[in-house]
């Protein structure tokens, strides 16, 4: 475990945490990544919460950040409750698996709470949210937007129940179908870096992706 501040991200830092983001994502899901060109987007998009973006800094420099958005949950009904998604959190390559990201996730959903939030969801990797006090969807019967149960959807409910009876679909803002091209000519003005196949983490990305199953 390191020293860290956590500190609200200001504009001020905007690129210096898009750099980290690339960074942090680089050939991890993908060959390359475009989660630092959503960071780029999502900024200018009204579900962005400001508020509850922070950053980890060690030593005076930027080593994590954590980003949120409000989404939805859409019951068969056409009822829709207002949630936060996680996206994305990013923790430079040479300081991860140092709890910093926990740290992060931990500060952030503190506030959540606080500020009357009810839940937090994201896709991700079980393996790891598990441990940040997130369970899959599926045990509250939330579902993807394509109406399928998805290993990679999780859940945090900011307090008891606060998800009791509450069903149906996980639905993000469209700012999160991003432009592929968009997203390369944005890579562009950053420098180059060599995309790679078949990485261990890739392959873990799509094994998980892969654990989808129809909502009956």
């Amino acid at each position: 475990m390191i020293d860290i501040k956590l500190r609200l991200e200001q504009p001020a830092d905007y690129r210096e945490t898009e750099t980290l983001t690339r960074e942090a994502f680089w050939n991890y899901y993908v060959p390359g990544c475009n989660e630092h060109y959503l960071m780029h987007i999502i900024r200018d998009c009204p579900v962005f919460l400001p508020e509850l973006c922070f950053v980890a800094e060690h030593e005076g420099r930027i080593i994590g950040n954590i980003v949120y958005a409000k989404s939805m949950i859409k019951v068969d009904d056409g009822t829709e409750y207002e949630t936060l998604g996680i996206g994305p959190i990013s923790v430079l390559p040479e300081y991860q698996r140092k709890g910093i990201g926990s740290k992060l996730i931990e500060h952030t959903r503190n506030l959540a709470h606080k500020m009357g939030f009810r839940a937090i969801l994201l896709y991700g990797d079980p393996s790891y949210y598990s441990k940040q006090g997130f369970i899959s969807a599926e045990q509250l019967g939330i579902r993807t937007v394509d109406n399928m149960y998805a290993v990679a959807l999780q859940v945090c409910e900011l307090y008891e129940n606060a998800l009791s009876g509450i069903t149906g679909r996980y639905v993000e803002n469209p700012v999160y179908e991003m432009d592929e091209a968009a997203a390369d000519e944005f890579d562009k003005t950053f420098p180059f870096k060599e995309k790679v196949n078949n990485t261990p983490s890739q392959k873990r990305f799509e094994e998980v992706v892969a654990m989808r199953k129809e909502a009956t």
